[in-house]
């Protein structure tokens, strides 16, 4: 019996198939038939059978996951203790954000922090910029990137963009290099949210304007970018967001521009944790 085999068992268990359970623990399909096999024949017994869709485990299976996920559970643990011990980092770390942050500024930063710290675990979880926030008052997360940071804010940041408007090639509008919000909000309209709460039609409000005839609206930057070169509508969308290619588009600076920061916060619930805290003392030394 060796640890290649209970593996094997513990991934078929949970995939209910051969196939996954090897793209799991990263064998061949007919390793893994074989590792199995061949830890029936020491035991005496079957672990498992095969069924039309899948795989099930054997009563005597059944109570031998509990073994094989014990025997796992204290070989997790010598391996943390043997990392800690070579001065390693470890435990995890739970991060949310909205979907154009993780489409920017979020992987490099993601990328390095892995790269100096590969044994801490990082989960990334995408949702709206205000579900980052109910997230973070309520502990649920240990770190946040947040839109708009007030100057007092812990938050650290970490990028900045500015909002751009976007006109289809040949409007009348796009022989100037800049136009006022007002003059844009007063054209048929393509409005995308990026997943935030922050969008045109906000940004519109704020300054007393109301969007008079929007078309679409749409949830990505993409589909309203593409929608504008299909003479739909103009928009307003962060400069980020700009494809390489602008062939029939027309892009144009705001006047006065406007500009969207992104802060990385820890959740205030608790002390950050020691994960948290290294990633927010790497963002501050890289800033």
């Amino acid at each position: 019996m060796n640890l290649t085999q209970l593996r094997s068992l513990i991934a078929v268990a949970e995939a209910g198939s051969f196939t996954a359970a090897a793209e799991m623990v990263g064998i061949t399909q007919s390793g893994m038939s074989q590792a199995l096999a061949a830890l029936e024949e020491t035991l005496g017994v079957k672990l498992l059978v095969r069924q039309r869709h899948g795989v099930e485990l054997t009563a005597f299976g059944e109570q031998a996951m509990d073994h094989a996920r014990a025997a796992f559970a204290h070989l997790e643990a010598i391996r943390q203790d043997a990392l800690i011990a070579a001065g390693e980092e470890t435990g995890s770390l739970r991060i949310a954000a909205f979907p154009s942050v993780f489409a920017t500024v979020l992987p490099p930063l993601l990328r390095r922090f892995r790269k100096l710290h590969p044994c801490i675990e990082v989960v990334a979880l995408e949702t709206d910029d205000r579900e980052v926030e109910v997230w973070l008052n309520a502990g649920s997360v240990d770190l946040g990137v947040v839109l708009n940071p007030a100057d007092d804010s812990p938050a650290i940041v970490i990028g900045e963009d500015e909002w751009v408007g976007v006109l289809p090639a040949g409007h009348r509008l796009g022989r100037r290099a800049s136009l006022g919000l007002c003059e844009i909000a007063l054209e048929p309209f393509v409005l995308a949210t990026g997943g935030c709460h922050t969008h045109a039609r906000s940004l519109a409000e704020a300054k007393g304007i109301s969007l008079r005839d929007v078309r679409m609206e749409v949830r990505d930057w993409a589909s309203a970018i593409a929608l504008v070169r299909e003479a739909v509508g103009v928009s307003i969308v962060p400069a980020s967001t700009l494809p390489e290619t602008r062939k029939g588009l027309r892009v144009v600076r705001l006047d006065p521009p406007l500009h969207r920061r992104f802060g990385l916060v820890a959740s205030c619930v608790e002390k950050p944790s020691r994960a948290a805290s290294l990633l927010l003392q790497m963002t501050k030394h890289q800033n």
